[in-house]
């Protein structure tokens, strides 16, 4: 038995600590064997000999009391394929009272990655009472963290090594390398997670709201632009034209609301009436308008030839000698 563990450990327990490799034997192959067995056995062939570092003194947070007080969301970029496929991060969603988890991978951590896991989030459990994000800029701007920051950190990091040991080493074990795999593997690694890992909270009691009827909650999670009308009926938005094609009888929109969701579709609004556009490939110059006066400043002076009769023409010497006589009295003066 103890050549067969060891032979399994090393095909496909290999790094495992001998807790979790433990539970793997036991899930997998029907092996039962305990803990401190197996880390002596792994130690005498020389496949194990890690130690636990004393963490000193730490100052703890207190939890908070009820199921959904406190989502602390954080997200986790880690080598999560261990180069079988593209780095993604895991956007999670950690009960503070409870430490239950819910999670979900993503290609980047950003502003629609975040409105995507909490719609999911939402729709799953209810809203929760607060959110608690870290430093990265698309939740706040960057400023030295609080302590309250550092003690929710510390929390938030304890499971992310947790996930960044066991849920690596799950995935590896099932050969999973691309996104898609691993958000459905989640939908069973979760609960498994959970039922080992949570705590039960201080009160019973569930402080996740529903959400109210008659609330949107798309046209609350996406992005939201406004955008001035030009005379031919056209916005600009993200360097692309869009054309409005028909607006509701009575109203002459000057500005109006552009809606990306999170889907990535648009929606063009005015004071809670959706627009029909299109998209425009080219857009033609718009034409301005110029007042009268700007149009006679534009237009060139006219300059006669030199054998132009008006250039020919001689006054009267009277008339002339009258005009002479103007000029010098002028001058005196």
């Amino acid at each position: 038995m103890k050549d067969r563990v060891i032979s399994l450990y090393k095909d496909k327990y290999n790094g495992f600590g001998p807790t979790f490799a433990t539970e793997k034997l036991l899930e997998r192959d029907k092996i039962q064997v305990s803990r401190e067995t197996l880390r002596q056995w792994l130690k005498e062939k020389g496949l194990w000999d890690r130690h636990r570092k004393s963490r000193g003194h730490q100052k703890n947070r207190p939890r908070k009391e009820c199921y959904g007080d406190m989502v602390i969301l954080n997200g986790s970029h880690h080598d999560w394929f261990e180069g079988r496929g593209p780095k993604l991060v895991l956007m999670a969603y950690i009960d503070d009272a409870t430490s239950k988890l819910y999670g979900r991978f993503y290609d980047y951590e950003g502003t629609i990655p975040a409105m995507d896991s909490f719609k999911r989030y939402i729709k799953k459990y209810g809203i929760p009472q607060s959110i608690y994000t870290d430093r990265h800029t698309t939740y706040k701007s960057p400023k030295k963290a609080t302590i309250e920051d550092e003690l929710a950190k510390g929390r938030v990091e304890r499971v992310f090594n947790t996930l960044q040991d066991r849920l690596v080493k799950e995935m590896r074990l099932r050969n999973i390398k691309t996104k898609d795999e691993a958000n459905r593997y989640l939908r069973y690694y979760l609960p498994e997670h959970n039922k080992r890992f949570t705590v039960p909270p201080f009160n019973r009691s569930n402080a996740h709201r529903r959400i109210p009827e008659g609330i949107d909650i798309d046209t609350i999670l996406c992005i939201r632009e406004k955008r001035t009308i030009r005379r031919d009926w056209t916005i600009r938005y993200n360097n692309r034209f869009y054309q409005i094609t028909k607006v509701p009888g009575g109203l002459k929109p000057k500005y109006v609301w552009v809606e990306e969701r999170v889907n990535g579709k648009k929606f063009i609004s005015y004071k809670g009436f959706y627009l029909s556009f299109k998209e425009i490939e080219v857009r033609l110059p718009e034409k301005k308008r110029v007042s009268k006066r700007k149009r006679v400043a534009l237009k060139k002076k006219y300059i006669p030839p030199k054998d132009h009769p008006w250039r020919s023409f001689k006054l009267p010497s009277a008339v002339m000698k009258e005009r002479n006589r103007q000029k010098k009295e002028v001058q005196k003066r």
